[in-house]
Order: structure tokens, then C-alpha cells, then sequence
């Protein structure tokens, strides 16, 4: 089967590379040329583990391709996943269609009567009915294609977590398909039959419940962080220890243990701008998402009051040098979308004498962006806190995991490391005679 893939970021350049490593001949559309140039001579525009090798792999197998016109490959495609961004809209909570819009016009422009059926697969996250409005637009666009309705469109929801990206989709928890026709239903069942062997659960629906199970998976687990959030700030009160906390009701099966870890609050691509559309579907309904909402507002807060944390740990701060190690919203991504470090990192560059920052991927993004201007950008881990009066640590790459605490001890005028995320044992800090500042589990 032959695949067209329209739109080259996240989504769309780790779905066309694991499709084409299936042994399907898959051709990834971008308008952005230089962005096209780049990925046909292997350079990859964004940081994911493994992505790099797997791209370059199946592009000298002959079945991974990148173009910049549909048109060339659009009579031959089996299937047409779209897979542009769906960012907030600027005037709204809800999620802008805009380049979702774009590229229907131009797949309108290019069905032909004459050609076998087209599928139309939306990768990207859409609001629900998002499926039945676009079926509609080409109908009205193209008047003729109401009497030989040769194209369908389904929803195909991507549940890829960066960092991670290419395990879950050679190796999904599930694959969610909304269909209105056995004819979408046959070709995503062949598109994914190379998991079968794996028993993947592969769930058919109609395309709503498809739109709306996007949606509601990403509220939940940002409803169970922001829980675990709350539930750190109590512990801190009450002197219980979060991390036990998570574990002991994380251990009921009908709860788990994934998503309770404390820290600074969610951010990221997904999470933010999926739970603010959420709301705003809720909202556009009259069946208001309070829980969703109040995740929102909570969430947000999380970030201001992480910086009252460190003021509090850092007496006469307005004379000291922070070091902040790692600015992306989690490791192994170089993502900086919504990280809690926009917030977090502006607030203390008001309050204190200066700020170093190192992340191991993350700068390069980072280095442009108005919320980092002002800080003093370091080479790596002990240049960042050397001669520094205390570290914060915003986001858990491993290689801040197991640091010589004597060697730190040593790099700091005063021995203070503000944690947000967890990844040290106080015995250790205690230990290394480092006053230590965690989430949900006191401090020393």
C-alpha cells in the first residue's frame, strides 16, 4: 500500500518512518522546503531517540520519500493521513484548524471521479465532529463529488509520548480507529495489521467517540498528575511522604502508577492545549468539564507556586546566582512547548542576581525565545553550577540523576539543591551535607 503523510513535525516524520519500517511505501508531505531538503539529506529537525537511524534506515530501503507537492503522489495514495499542528487557537481556548483547513482545500482540489477512493485519515488532534465537518467542506467544496462520493475520511488518533515515540507505536497499548464505512475500516485494519502479532487491541468506533477518546485520555492523566500535585502539597503539611503515597494507592489496579509522579506541573504539545480544548467542547456542548477545568487553573498555578518554593529555600535571593538544570517540559525531548521552565525561569530572573541554565538538548530552542533572555547559558552540568548559590532542577534527564554530591558540594557557595521533580533520597543529601528541598516529601 502506498501512504501519503502531510505534515513533517512530531506526528506526522515518526508516523511516516514507523509505517515505512512495516514495509509500507510511505511519502511525508511538507510545505516548508528547506524542511523537506533537510530530512532527504538525513538531517532530522527535531530531537527523538532512534528517529534519526530509523529514517535514514528505510529511506535507502526506497520506502520512505519527502516532497514538497501532493500532487505528484496523491493519485497512487491508498491512504492520506494528516498530521499538521492543531495549536490553540490565539482567539480562543479551542484547537485552530487552520492547517487542518489548508490541507483538505488542496486534497479537495485533487480527488478525481475517475480514481480509485481516497481515505482521508486525520492524525492530528481535532476537535470531536471535526471528521463530519471536513466530509461536509469537500462535499460543498467540490458540488460534483455529491454523486460519486469516491473519498471517506476517518479518525485516527495518535497517542505518542516524546521521548518514547517509536516504541509506542511499534508497540501501542491501543490503536483507535474512527470509521463511518467498511471501506476506511478495511484499509486501516490492513495499515495495522503488522501488530496483530503483537495482540494489539485495535478499536473500531465511529468517528466522534475516535475524536472524543484523544481528548479524554490526555484529561485524565492530566487530571491524575495534577491529583498527585495536590496530593504533595498536603503531604508537605502533614509530614507523609508523596512518593509512598503514590505507590501505595498507585498499587490498586483500578488506579496504577503511572502519572503519579509530583512535580512543577504538566506542559509539553499535548496536555496543555488538549485539556484547554477539552473544556472549550464541554463549554460549546452545555456539558461543562468542572474537573477539566479546575485541572487547568491548578495546573497553572503549580508553576508560580514552585517559584515561591525556591524563594523560601533561598535567603536573600535577590543577591544570589541560580543554576537551573533542565529547561524541556521532560527529558529525551528537546520540546520546550508550555514547559514549566517558561514560567518558572522568567519569575526568578526578576527576583535574583543571575540565573546559569543547562539542558543537554533543549538550548538550542530555548537560546531564542524571550522567556530565557538574561540568563547566562552553560556548556554543561558543573559549569552551570559552578560558583553558584543553589541548583534547581526543573526536568529529570538522567544525567543529573547520579551527580558526585561531594563534587557539587564543592561547585556551590551554599550547599542547597531545590529538586522538582524527586530524583534524589534525602539520606544521600543529608549524608553529603547539602540542605535539600524536594516535592511532597519535606526537606533537610
Amino acid at each position: 500500500m502506498n501512504i501519503t503523510i502531510i505534515g513533517t513535525g512530531y506526528v506526522g516524520l515518526v508516523s511516516g518512518a514507523c509505517f515505512s519500517e512495516f514495509g509500507f511505501n510511505v511519502t511525508c508531505i511538507d510545505k516548508d522546503k528547506n524542511k523537506i531538503d533537510s530530512l532527504q539529506n538525513g538531517i532530522i529537525p527535531i530531537y527523538e531517540p532512534s528517529l534519526e537511524d530509523l529514517v535514514k534506515k528505510n529511506m535507502i530501503a526506497k520506502r520512505l520519500f519527502f516532497s514538497i507537492d501532493l500532487s505528484n503522489v496523491f493519485k497512487d495514495s491508498d491512504a492520506i493521513f494528516i498530521a499538521v499542528g492543531t495549536p490553540t487557537n490565539p482567539n480562543s481556548n479551542n484547537a485552530d484548524l487552520k492547517y487542518v483547513y489548508d490541507v483538505i482545500r488542496e486534497i479537495a482540489d485533487l480527488i478525481d471521479i475517475k480514481d480509485n477512493p481516497k481515505l482521508i485519515v486525520t492524525k492530528s488532534t481535532v476537535p470531536v465532529g471535526t471528521g463530519k465537518d471536513l466530509e461536509s467542506y469537500i462535499l460543498n467544496y467540490r458540488k460534483e463529488l455529491k454523486v460519486v462520493k469516491n473519498f471517506d475520511i476517518a479518525s485516527n488518533p495518535e497517542f505518542l509520548r516524546e521521548g518514547s515515540a517509536i516504541e509506542d507505536f511499534m508497540r501501542p497499548d491501543r490503536v483507535i480507529c474512527g470509521v463511518e464505512s467498511e471501506f476506511a475500516k478495511n484499509i486501516l485494519k490492513t495499515l495495522y495489521r503488522p501488530l496483530n502479532l503483537r495482540e494489539t487491541p485495535i478499536l473500531f468506533s465511529k468517528r466522534e467517540t475516535a475524536e472524543l477518546i484523544k481528548y479524554a485520555s490526555n484529561g485524565f492523566l492530566a487530571t491524575k498528575i495534577t491529583f498527585i500535585n495536590e496530593m504533595a502539597d498536603i503531604c508537605e503539611k502533614v509530614g507523609a511522604d508523596v512518593q509512598d503515597v503514590a505507590k501505595g494507592i498507585g498499587l490498586d489496579g483500578r488506579i496504577g502508577s503511572k502519572f503519579l509522579h509530583p512535580g512543577p506541573g504538566f506542559g509539553g504539545s499535548c496536555f496543555p492545549k488538549d485539556t484547554r480544548a477539552l473544556a472549550e467542547i464541554g463549554k460549546e456542548f452545555g456539558a461543562r468539564t468542572s474537573l477539566i477545568e479546575t485541572v487547568i487553573k491548578v495546573n497553572e498555578a503549580r508553576k508560580i507556586n514552585m517559584v515561591k518554593k525556591i524563594k523560601e529555600a533561598i535567603d536573600c535571593i535577590e543577591n544570589k546566582t541560580i543554576s537551573v538544570l533542565g529547561i524541556t517540559f521532560k527529558p529525551n525531548t528537546d520540546d520546550m512547548r508550555e514547559s514549566p521552565s517558561l514560567v518558572i525561569v522568567p519569575e526568578l530572573l526578576k527576583i535574583a542576581k543571575n540565573i546559569n541554565v543547562y539542558d543537554p538538548i533543549g538550548m538550542n530552542n530555548a537560546k531564542n525565545m524571550s522567556e530565557f533572555k538574561g540568563v547566562r547559558w552553560k556548556e554543561n552540568t558543573f559549569s552551570c553550577i559552578e560558583n553558584t548559590d543553589a541548583i534547581v532542577i526543573i526536568t529529570e534527564w538522567n544525567e543529573f540523576r547520579a551527580l558526585d554530591l561531594n563534587k557539587v558540594k564543592e561547585c556551590l557557595n551554599e550547599p542547597i539543591i531545590i529538586d522538582l521533580r524527586n530524583i534524589y533520597k534525602h539520606d544521600s543529601m543529608k549524608e553529603a551535607g547539602i540542605k535539600y528541598i524536594s516535592v511532597g516529601r519535606g526537606d533537610i
